[in-house]
């Protein structure tokens, strides 16, 4: 299954001069960054058809199947280092707003999922250069199921339920590289306030129970660091307590 520029293109109705197409990669992170080592030039797409060493959140790495889409962009920045995770809720959004176009109704899965009746539909895995704490660069890794193998706990677009208009990879991948453009400059017009907000409105698990340390607690919310708030009850008592992502794993139900 090999994917057409033109497609992606006449989608998005304008030239990518440098957008790269590939049959099978180890990484199209580590084919953005060693694109811009060499040109300096943003934005940078890669789109390939299969992975063989795709890169997850806390240093995994997955074999991507034929039938999914696996596209990285590289983008120059300029935020401060503390706030990196802004780059994964902005990209969340972004593409969730631009799918929610499309008739398919996503909701978020914090830190970095992007969930369609309650199963993991994509993930989102964001790289940087960080330069006097200040972030220069980065490479936004964007993996979502169309129609490959999953496991028990995913869900791919053409086994939704839900009728949508999305008809084809080629599309998939121009509302994804839609949705990553417009939640940059949502963010920059914006600022982090908006984004946040605009975040939790799509977030699934506000209000979820959750057991921290042998202490029940309640989801509330998301900090501006990216951070998970949760809140403790103990008898008599209530204290709100913030997880960095890689602190809990949240789960899904098996299919």
């Amino acid at each position: 299954m090999s994917l057409e520029r033109h497609k992606i293109e006449h989608h998005l109705q304008l030239s990518l001069p440098n957008l790269y197409l590939f049959d099978k990669v180890g990484s199209t992170n580590e084919i953005v960054w060693d694109l811009w080592e060499k040109t300096k030039q943003t934005p940078i797409i890669a789109i390939a058809s299969q992975q063989t060493a795709g890169r997850g959140q806390w240093g995994r790495s997955w074999v991507s199947d034929l039938g999914g889409l696996y596209l990285s962009m590289g983008l120059t920045f300029n935020i401060p280092a503390e706030v990196v995770y802004h780059l994964t809720l902005l990209t969340g959004w972004g593409i969730a707003e631009e799918l929610r176009g499309y008739g398919v109704g996503v909701k978020l899965k914090w830190p970095n999922d992007l969930i369609l009746e309650g199963h993991k539909l994509g993930g989102i895995k964001s790289e940087t250069r960080i330069q006097q704490g200040m972030i220069t660069y980065g490479v936004i890794g964007v993996g979502i199921n169309w129609d490959n193998d999953i496991p028990q706990t995913g869900i791919t677009l053409r086994e939704s339920s839900h009728p949508h208009q999305i008809e084809s990879l080629e599309v998939l991948a121009a509302i994804t590289i839609n949705g990553i453009l417009q939640g940059y400059q949502t963010y920059l017009r914006e600022g982090s306030e908006v984004l946040l907000n605009n975040y939790l409105q799509r977030l699934d698990s506000i209000g979820r129970k959750v057991i921290i340390e042998g202490v029940e607690g309640t989801i509330v919310g998301v900090s501006t660091q990216g951070e998970l708030k949760v809140c403790l009850q103990s008898p008599g008592a209530k204290t709100i307590i913030k997880l960095p992502p890689g602190k809990i794993s949240l789960g899904y139900p098996p299919n």
